[in-house]
């Protein structure tokens, strides 16, 4: 089902309707998402200074995880992923919204950001898909949390993309931005059309030596080079980038970021311990929870339009495309209507 939520602080652009999407995933011609829905017109996202106060520390699998939590410790969980180049404190205007509606609030920082460390030197930096899912998993299991709705963006929506197609046991409800992110190395072998190329650029630029020391020397240079590009309406403050910037100053976050990319495109290899997931993922599996998919309008990143892949989701499933110049951060660019899917996603 799409619906349209519409803001008032920018004007209207149309939605990005990518090529790359169709190749990337494997999807073109996909069945268009189903039926219509009210529209909805929740308030502007923020830019102020908000912080979570103190953070948590959990050992879970490889890492000791850090972690914001908010809301009662006996309410149903909603698991909060953010993306690259950002942060936890993409939901840092989402959290209070599900808090004051009983949810217990988790919000991780993946490996290779803010406070998540690995326990030992000797394991691998491997940014590849499954770890990425594998440390969600281990994270829920180290705070006995059983199910939980998740949700993300960007890395994180591929994160809980994963975590509902492998382990739908754990998942109640599903919130992606930019919908069905799976992926594999044989389908990103697969050459895009010119322009669809030229905005993975970065991606290309991190294949080389010169990338990875780029990225080194200039990581808060380049990281608000692509908050301004994918987000190219968004008049973020200094304050608000610099308060996830430093979770940039992470030791293994280069080297996360460089075999994340390097992996999808089969420069760089992944664990055998993580073969097995990988094998099933390269299948695009069908997603079976109940699931809720966001697009902004002002998406200045790659991503897939909706039509292409609207059949991957299986169950009761709703997409909602996000107006007012609303960009690739849809969380803290549109808080209301991102809690707004998380609170939806539930009820379905």
């Amino acid at each position: 089902m799409n619906s349209e939520i519409n803001f008032q602080r920018r004007r209207f652009f149309g939605i990005a309707a990518m090529t790359v999407a169709a190749v990337e995933f494997g999807a073109a011609g996909l069945a268009h998402a189903k039926g219509e829905a009210p529209s909805l017109q929740p308030s502007t996202g923020r830019d102020g200074a908000t912080s979570f106060g103190s953070l948590k520390q959990v050992e879970a699998g490889v890492l000791s995880v850090g972690y914001a939590e908010a809301g009662p410790s006996d309410g149903p969980v909603v698991l909060l992923l953010h993306g690259w180049p950002y942060d936890i404190y993409s939901y840092v205007d989402v959290a209070p919204i599900l808090t004051s509606a009983g949810y217990r609030v988790l919000i991780p920082y993946l490996r290779g950001y803010g406070t998540t460390r690995f326990l030992s030197d000797d394991t691998a930096r491997n940014g590849q898909q499954a770890a990425l899912a594998v440390d969600m998993i281990a994270f829920l299991d180290a705070l006995g949390v059983k199910q939980a709705i998740v949700a993300g963006y960007d890395w994180g929506a591929r994160t809980a993309d994963i975590m509902a197609a492998l382990w739908p046991e754990r998942c109640t409800g599903l919130v992606s931005v930019s919908g069905y992110l799976i992926g594999s190395q044989e389908i990103n072998r697969m050459p895009l059309p010119p322009k669809a190329e030229l905005s993975w650029w970065y991606q290309f630029y991190f294949a080389t030596e010169r990338g990875r020391a780029g990225y080194a020397a200039n990581t808060r240079e380049f990281a608000r080079l692509i908050w301004q590009t994918a987000s190219p309406t968004w008049k973020f403050s200094d304050e608000t980038f610099n308060r996830s910037a430093t979770a940039f100053d992470n030791p293994d976050h280069v080297a996360i970021t460089i075999h994340n990319y390097r992996w999808r495109l089969a420069l760089a290899d992944g664990e055998v311990k993580y073969d097995d997931y990988e094998r099933t993922l390269a299948k695009l599996p069908v997603i079976t929870v109940p699931t809720i998919t966001l697009e902004g309008d002002a998406n200045g990143a790659p991503h897939p339009d909706p039509s292409a892949y609207a059949s991957k989701f299986s169950g009761k499933y709703r997409h909602r495309n996000i107006s007012g110049g609303i960009g690739h951060n849809l969380p803290q660019e549109a808080p209301e209507a991102f809690a707004s899917a998380v609170l939806d996603v539930a009820k379905l």
